[in-house]
């Protein structure tokens, strides 16, 4: 390890300590392509920890072996204490600061103890076989990890290489595009790299979602076919024709100007647990959904036929990180995990309700947002932020659209809708 001090004339000198853990980079290939640095830290431990098929390189190794299994913490605990009188060496895959164990054992045993020697990761050699730049690519892991939102991060990027594991595996990534219409894609699935058995192959996703016969130690690389593909923009300003929804005359829909001020007011972030009270067609929802892209949505729609339509608006999207909560609110409120912001579009006469169970459960710095058009529900509206000592933020919005008149165009007014919308208070101490 390299540490800094300052020389007798002020210039910056380094020096290499010893660590008490070394977490040692390998590849598929084993002990072949290990540096020399790293030869010499197994050759020097007493411990050494890793997998059972990492441990297998190091048959000679006659010190204390720990097979890293399920319970990661707890042999992370026993290391830190054999570490305190022994030089420990961590077998890890690659790259241990990519996706790895690195950032945990740093976090058990701290910066100052640990020395990383890594080697070149499994996602170098996957985009170095298929001879393909990485640099421009997102990446993802699946290892442990729910696959909530994967087709929506899609549809802003245009090369994407993912860890897998056995439940998440190339072919059920491949099922949620092809369910989800995100299928205009190619894949690379790179197999055992740097093994005896390595293999490399490319699919169309729609043949990938039906292959079985792929090894459980891979990497899935992504990359969209069409060349001339574009961004998509940050706010999607969709017009209500752009959802399926319920009639007569437009449809009961939010209308996209109220949508986008609505949203805005929100102040979602990309990680944002968001609710939809009364979601009707669900627009809100895949809207906030794209903006919390690694966050989560629930919408709540008491209607039969609103749940269908909202359903048909999230495959229509592409919102996999959509949840559709059928009931009625504030019942159906119950055991939802707490948001980072609410909308409220619909309450069946239960508003007041409503907003008390959302000030309740909603985090520190949250933000609710209630649209009302009748004169009722206004009022309403207004009652349940003052008698809480809310003065809430009101806007009026009245907006009218140019529609065609024989030659000419006129203006055709919408519905005025009165946006509320209030921060919860910061409460000392919440960490929520």
């Amino acid at each position: 390890m390299i540490n800094e001090r300052i020389s007798p004339l002020g210039k910056r000198t380094f020096t290499r300590k010893q660590r008490a853990v070394s977490v040692i980079g390998i590849g598929n290939d084993g002990c072949v392509s290990l540096q020399s640095q790293a030869v010499n830290a197994v050759a020097g431990a007493q411990v050494l920890v890793g997998g059972e098929r990492q441990l297998d390189f190091f048959p000679q190794f006659s010190g204390e072996r720990i097979v890293l299994k399920s319970g990661l913490l707890a042999t992370l605990d026993r290391v830190a204490e054999l570490a305190e009188e022994n030089k420990v060496c961590i077998l890890a895959s690659g790259d241990p600061l990519f996706f790895g164990i690195g950032a945990l054992v740093v976090r058990r045993i701290g910066a100052t103890h640990v020395e990383f020697i890594p080697a070149p990761s499994s996602m170098q050699w996957a985009f170095a076989r298929i001879g393909l730049n990485w640099d421009d690519a997102r990446f993802l892991s699946f290892h442990g990890r729910s696959t909530e939102g994967f087709v929506g991060r899609l549809k802003r990027l245009s090369k994407v290489a993912c860890f897998t594991d056995e439940e998440n595996s190339p072919r059920n990534l491949a099922c949620l595009m092809v369910e989800f219409g995100e299928a205009a894609w190619t894949a690379w699935v790179c197999e055992n790299l740097g093994g005896p058995d390595e293999r490399v192959r490319e699919f169309s996703i729609d043949v990938l979602a039906n292959r079985t016969d792929i090894a459980s130690l891979n990497v899935l690389i992504l990359v969209r076919n069409d060349p001339s593909w574009k961004q998509p923009p940050l706010i999607s300003f969709f017009h209500e024709d752009a959802f399926a929804k319920r009639m007569p005359k437009s449809g009961l829909i939010t209308k996209r100007e109220v949508r986008t001020l609505s949203l805005a007011a929100m102040s979602i972030r990309p990680r944002s647990i968001i609710w939809d009270v009364g979601a009707g067609s669900g627009s809100i929802a895949v809207e906030a959904a794209m903006l919390a892209s690694e966050g989560r949505v629930y919408a709540i729609e008491v209607d039969p036929k609103g749940v269908d339509i909202c359903r048909e608006n999230i495959r229509r999207h592409g919102v996999d990180n959509v949840h559709i909560v059928a009931g009625r609110a504030p019942e159906a409120l119950a055991g939802i995990e707490a948001p980072d912001a609410v909308f409220v579009g619909g309450s069946k006469g239960s508003l007041d309700a409503i907003v008390e169970i959302v000030l309740g459960r909603l985090r520190s710095g949250g933000r609710i947002v209630v649209n009302a058009i009748t004169l009722e529900n206004i009022s309403e509206a207004y009652k349940a932020f003052r008698t809480r000592g809310i003065t809430p933020e009101v806007t009026l919005v009245n907006v009218s659209r140019g529609v065609p008149l024989a030659r000419y165009l006129r203006y055709e007014a919408l519905n005025p809708v009165h946006i509320f919308s209030a921060t919860k208070p910061q409460v000392q101490g919440d960490s929520s």
